[in-house]
């Protein structure tokens, strides 16, 4: 996203965007891929509820968001474009918000990846999840990329009793 000082997130969050809606995908490469032809839509507002009840300590991933919202929803998965740009969007609503904040450093990217796209990009979440007690681990020599250290040990399960 560009221009994030002029957009008002918290109204792009609570946005009726026609959703939540299940798509049948016909494309093979799409069903092979993500197993199944039920696509599922979730609206803004979706994600950042479910980053709300991420607890201090742990972590999710947006992947684990998409798989829970496939199953709670009786879909075969939940599109993965939306998915992202739906995240962010909760953490910048969060960011512009004077209350309810929404602890959106606590959500990852694939593998445990820190967010470049959130406010203040990978250093401001690095900075949370640091004060939290996570260690954060650093790869790569040209295109560096920032990891929580054992994040599957650390994991917020939504469809588990945690």
């Amino acid at each position: 996203m560009a221009n994030e000082d002029k957009k008002d997130f918290n109204a792009m969050l609570h946005r009726d965007t026609g959703m939540p809606k299940i798509q049948i995908v016909t494309d093979q490469k799409t069903i092979d891929k993500y197993g199944g032809e039920k696509m599922y839509f979730a609206p803004p507002i979706t994600y950042d509820e479910i980053m709300k009840t991420v607890p201090e300590g742990k972590v999710i991933t947006i992947g684990d968001i998409r798989d829970y919202l496939a199953k709670k929803n009786n879909a075969d998965f939940t599109d993965p474009i939306t998915a992202g740009i739906f995240v962010s969007i909760a953490a910048w609503a969060s960011y512009q918000r004077k209350d309810h904040e929404t602890p959106y450093w606590r959500t990852l990217k694939a593998n445990g990846e820190l967010n470049p796209k959130y406010p203040g990009g990978v250093e401001a979440q690095k900075e949370k999840l640091e004060a939290e007690g996570h260690v954060i681990l650093k790869k790569g020599r040209t295109n560096i990329k920032y990891y929580v250290k054992d994040y599957k040990n650390i994991r917020y399960c939504p469809l588990c009793d945690q």
